[in-house]
């Protein structure tokens, strides 16, 4: 019985090294969550309100997920350093938990990319539509507008049936060169054209979506994935230790 003991010490300090490395990584990845969902919150708000028809609440989801994944990587490592195997299941419990809501979401991204995309065209032309340069949707396409180097929606033929054209024309945001484009121009339909951006945002925002989705869905199915080594890992070593806590006896 001591020979078997001590056959199995090794295994349970290699399961341990590992399993604390690996609760070490997904903390960090629950702290690059809260990054970003803060981030997303405090600088893509306007971004996001131009792609949801109502305000999202995607920052918050991320902010919570960060949060929620930062505590229990160190409840996950405080598991490990005690051996304890009760803490150990829960720890594997609450990571097929994140598996199981990552796969969800990754899922759901990939398959209803074309209704995110015509969600986005609905909003982008309201929000070109009712533009008056003040308000955080009209804040927002200048943002994008500015960025991207386009010009309303499909192009900037968009803009002749905004309310904002009749009195002051294209937003100059849509200025290929801003020194070069004054109030007059942007009003008149045959100078506009040769002043702005050719290119319409919608086409270059889909584009985008289309070109990085699949990328995307392979990060989040990666790392989803990954939380089935924490599950194994977790496991087995609960298995080890009460396995070892039983010959003791």
């Amino acid at each position: 019985m001591a020979s078997s003991r001590m056959e199995t010490k090794p295994v349970i300090t290699c399961l341990k090294t590992l399993l604390i490395a690996y609760s070490f990584i997904f903390w960090i990845t629950g702290a690059i969550l809260l990054a970003v969902g803060l981030w997303g919150k405090f600088m893509l708000g306007p971004y996001i309100s131009l792609i949801a028809d109502n305000s999202t609440n995607a920052p918050y989801v991320l902010i919570g997920t960060g949060t929620t994944i930062i505590v229990f990587g160190l409840f996950g490592c405080f598991a490990t350093c005690r051996g304890s195997p009760w803490m150990l299941k829960l720890y594997a419990m609450f990571l097929s938990l994140v598996f199981l809501a990552e796969l969800v979401a990754g899922i759901s991204g990939f398959v209803f990319r074309h209704e995110i995309k015509g969600t986005f065209l609905r909003t982008y032309n309201e929000a070109v539509q009712y533009y008056n340069a003040q308000d955080e949707r009209s804040l927002a396409v200048d943002n994008v507008q500015r960025s991207l180097h386009c010009c309303g929606v499909l192009n900037y033929t968009s803009w002749f049936g905004s309310v904002y054209f009749p009195g002051s024309g294209i937003p100059p945001s849509c200025c290929v060169n801003i020194s070069d484009c004054n109030a007059s121009d942007l009003r008149n339909t045959t100078i506009a054209p040769s002043k702005v951006y050719q290119q319409g945002c919608y086409e270059l925002v889909t584009s985008f979506i289309e070109t990085n989705m699949g990328i995307i869905a392979g990060v989040t199915f990666g790392i989803a994935f990954s939380q089935l080594i924490g599950m194994l890992l977790a496991c087995c070593l609960s298995r080890f230790i009460t396995a070892n806590q039983y010959e003791m006896v």
